[in-house]
């Protein structure tokens, strides 16, 4: 009978042990905020809440999604907002920014026109920012702020270009080391 307490009481302790390691582990769990115990929020906001603008190498001053990396635009000499969709394969190379569940707009930052920044409904349902009425997107190309990996890309029936804040493209020749894959 001795052996049993012993036994009950380390396996206790590793359960304990356990508990607490994983208690402290970086899983990928959004951190807690706000001091309220259970209540989780993520650390940062929707890339496609609010819109502002950056100083970029190559490019200057152009708009940024709600995480600092730049926005671009698809351009087309026949028609504004070529479609690019998760169908055509287009939106695993530059991501779209819809606006979150339960958001009617986005907020325009510093650097930004307020009356250039409105919303689109697509046929998926779901409602996107567009600023001088331009769709926007991310590049995956591009790994965090301050890039412009998309500048004048080819690719997906037209050409990628950020956008200044005045809502125009910047048509830079020193941006875009891109490949153009994905050119349908």
């Amino acid at each position: 009978m001795l052996g049993f307490p012993k036994r009950g009481l380390v396996v206790g302790v590793a359960v304990v042990l356990a508990g607490l390691v994983a208690g402290c582990g970086g899983g990928s769990s959004p951190a807690t905020t706000g001091g309220v115990a259970g209540t989780k929020k993520q650390q940062s906001a929707m890339p496609s809440e609010k819109f502002s603008t950056a100083k970029v190498s190559g490019l200057g001053t152009v708009v940024v999604d709600g995480s600092g990396r730049t926005v671009y635009i698809l351009t087309s000499s026949s028609q504004k907002n070529v479609p690019c969709t998760d169908s055509n394969g287009c939106t695993k190379v530059w991501p779209d920014l819809p606006l979150p569940s339960g958001m009617s707009a986005a907020k325009a930052g510093t650097g930004l026109q307020a009356s250039l920044l409105k919303t689109m409904k697509l046929s998926d349902g779901e409602t996107y920012p567009t600023y001088n009425g331009w769709l926007m997107y991310e590049y995956t190309g591009d790994s965090g702020p301050a890039q412009s990996n998309g500048e004048g890309i080819k690719s997906f029936g037209g050409v990628w270009y950020a956008l200044n804040p005045s809502g125009n493209p910047v048509k830079s020749s020193s941006g875009g080391s891109g490949s153009g894959y994905g050119y349908p």
